[in-house]
């Protein structure tokens, strides 16, 4: 029954409120990283747009002034992820803060002596657990044209980390999916990642990536998502697990549209837990 009427709900919301047909072509028109989706994706990503507007409060903050503009880019970049996924693995959070520019974020921890730190930090996105999700405006308007960098795309994939509880790079995964095929294709691609930062070699994805297992999960999102090909060609089997788990093909997308460069071997057959 909450069922019924939560989708009832949903779609009187699109019926009052879907994000207007021009604007939504000036988004769609203003982010690469949808080149490639059909009309019907298009359209199922406006509803989830729409309604992501609908639940998600945008609050700005250091004296930023919302224009019409910023809504609809924000969301049609927050729920490519889920599009095959749905709204529901956004619950639990309710609000993006908007920042003009990169800001100071203050963290506590324990070093491994008992004693505390506190210290603030220069970013440009932020997700807390059950809290909101933070954004740097400037950030997300410069990499617009930056393939790969996707700031928003990053943060979610926090988000869909933290449903499992525990930030370690490891999401809610699908039934046709197992954690050790999981594990064994993140932790063999973020060990030969941290192996050539050390080295000072160049890296197929930003060397960010090494901080952690979780800022690994979010690089590769936005690699899977902004530059397919590269971490294809870089690490088949994270992008196999990727694609399995967003149940999307961007590889194969952005192919539709000019000749592939790179190539993924079909699914592994699933192992036993």
């Amino acid at each position: 029954m909450f069922g019924l009427f939560q989708h009832w709900r949903q779609r009187r919301r699109l019926e009052r409120a879907r994000i207007p047909e021009a604007e939504w072509r000036a988004t769609v028109a203003s982010l690469p990283v949808l080149v490639g989706l059909t009309p019907t994706e298009l359209e199922r990503l406006r509803d989830l747009a729409t309604l992501f507007l609908a639940e998600k409060a945008l609050d700005p903050a250091g004296g930023l002034e919302l224009t019409p503009e910023m809504g609809p880019l924000i969301a049609a970049q927050a729920c490519l992820p889920i599009l095959n996924l749905g709204l529901d693995y956004y619950r639990n959070w309710s609000a993006v803060i908007l920042y003009p520019e990169g800001f100071l974020a203050h963290h506590e921890y324990t070093d491994p002596n008992g004693l505390v730190h506190s210290v603030h930090r220069p970013l440009i996105g932020e997700a807390w657990e059950r809290g909101p999700v933070i954004l740097s405006w400037a950030d997300i308007v410069d990499t617009l044209d930056q393939p790969g960098l996707n700031v928003v795309i990053h943060e979610m994939a926090h988000k869909l980390d933290m449903l499992t509880g525990a930030v370690n790079g490891l999401p809610p995964l699908h039934r046709d999916m197992t954690a050790r095929n999981w594990s064994r294709a993140f932790t063999a691609a973020y060990d030969h990642l941290c192996r050539q930062v050390d080295r000072e070699r160049p890296t197929a994805l930003d060397p960010y990536a090494t901080d952690s297992p979780a800022e690994f999960f979010a690089v590769a999102s936005e690699a899977f998502f902004e530059t397919p090909a590269v971490i294809a060609d870089a690490y088949p089997a994270v992008y196999i697990q990727l694609r399995a788990f967003y149940r999307q093909d961007p590889l194969a997308r952005q192919a539709s549209d000019s000749p592939p460069t790179a190539s993924v071997p079909p699914d592994p057959p699933p192992e036993s837990e």
